[in-house]
């Protein structure tokens, strides 16, 4: 009995852990979304040379390529835990 109580323990944890990386990995999206549309106004609104427009669009690809492996990391966390199969995830 003390075994699937602790096995209950650590799946509480890890749920508790994953819901926790949902909610920073959700906040982080959203801020990056924001400055990827301080870009775009930054990009429309003045003229601009051709090497500060390519830097904008420099960044704005970097963050468009975070932003989806982020969302990639994001969707795996909320299926993980909806599938009930929540774990902590170590990150070397």
């Amino acid at each position: 009995m003390k075994q699937g109580q602790a096995e209950t323990r650590r799946q509480n944890v890890a749920k508790r852990s994953m819901t926790k990386e949902a909610r920073q990995l959700t906040g982080l999206i959203a801020g990056l979304r924001e400055s990827l549309e301080r870009i775009h106004k930054e990009r429309t609104g003045t003229k601009l040379t051709g090497a500060e427009m390519g830097m904008l669009d420099e960044r704005r690809n970097n963050l468009l390529l975070t932003i989806a492996a982020l969302d990639d990391r994001l969707s795996a966390v909320q299926g993980l835990i909806d599938l009930g199969r929540p774990h902590i995830i170590r990150v070397h």
